[in-house]
């Protein structure tokens, strides 16, 4: 089962056009949106989740017209947004439990194995009769996800779902995610270039409403081969520097600033080349330096 997504468009009573005729075709396994703040990412995912209209455009899951049909769009959606709330002196399984009620698992005895069997996923069944209030950051992001398993879901939307973790729970929550991405379609929607890179088989970077570019990570990465550079430098030079050659992104390193460079020869004495990684492409997508 894939998601088409044809020529969305959204813009807000202020005027803020936060979808710009997006289209894209998402198939089964993790596929990350990268974007910064404010680049129309949750406007996007809201309306995949189902949770607002735009203004044009057409979403369609396999059969399903998602803006037509939202009742059955639900029944196969797990949703975890950027924030949401608990109630905080309630156990995880008696919480988990209460959700497994709204979703529409009523029979008792699957409704039991279902969150058993959702809590250990998660690892979070040694956890299970503590108060949800009492959780780490990265607990509550695992109680999410059990959340949004309910049903057995084929659509899973996560939205920044590693802001604020730890390195340690980052990478079980990266994990867990990747476990889910072999039977159902998987949307990371995230401004961490790093979850995409160690995740994803397809990829979409989106800024000011609209797609910049849409690729396999591998192949993004690989078009930009023999076109980066790298060169150390004092920090004063840093202007300098900006105002001669395409600077796509500096990393400050013992005192001394990193450049990192595009440019289709050795732009002047002194660069070497590098290796190029995502957040390359990244950077000059997001300048309008990358190779058409």
């Amino acid at each position: 089962m894939d998601l088409r997504i044809e020529n969305l468009s959204k813009t807000y009573g202020n005027g803020v056009r936060a979808l710009d005729g997006v289209s894209l075709d998402i198939p089964t396994g993790m596929y990350g949106l990268l974007g910064p703040n404010g680049a129309g990412k949750s406007t996007l995912m809201r309306t995949l989740a189902t949770l607002q209209e735009p203004d044009t455009g057409a979403v369609h899951l396999g059969d399903i017209d998602v803006l037509a049909d939202k009742r059955s769009v639900r029944r196969t959606l797990g949703y975890l947004p950027q924030e949401f709330g608990l109630y905080p002196k309630v156990s995880a399984i008696n919480l988990l439990d209460h959700f497994a009620i709204l979703k529409g698992i009523t029979n008792r005895a699957e409704r039991k194995q279902t969150v058993e069997a959702l809590l250990k996923q998660t690892n979070l069944w040694q956890a299970r009769k503590k108060h949800v209030g009492g959780y780490s950051g990265g607990m509550r992001q695992r109680f999410g996800i059990a959340v949004a398993l309910l049903g057995n879901p084929k659509l899973i939307i996560v939205d920044e779902p590693t802001a604020g973790l730890d390195p340690e729970e980052r990478v079980r929550f990266l994990n867990l995610l990747a476990e889910l991405g072999e039977d159902s379609v998987v949307i990371l929607s995230t401004h961490i270039v790093d979850d995409v890179a160690e995740l994803c088989s397809r990829m979409a970077i989106i800024d000011k409403g609209s797609i910049k570019l849409e690729a396999e990570p591998r192949e993004a990465i690989e078009a930009l081969r023999g076109q980066i550079w790298r060169k150390l430098i004092a920090k004063d030079e840093l202007e300098s520097y900006q105002e001669r050659v395409d600077v796509i992104s500096t990393r400050l390193i013992l005192g001394r600033t990193a450049l990192r460079v595009f440019a289709s020869a050795l732009p002047e004495e002194g660069f070497e080349a590098a290796e190029p990684d995502l957040e390359d492409v990244y950077f000059t997508v997001m300048r309008g330096s990358y190779p058409a």
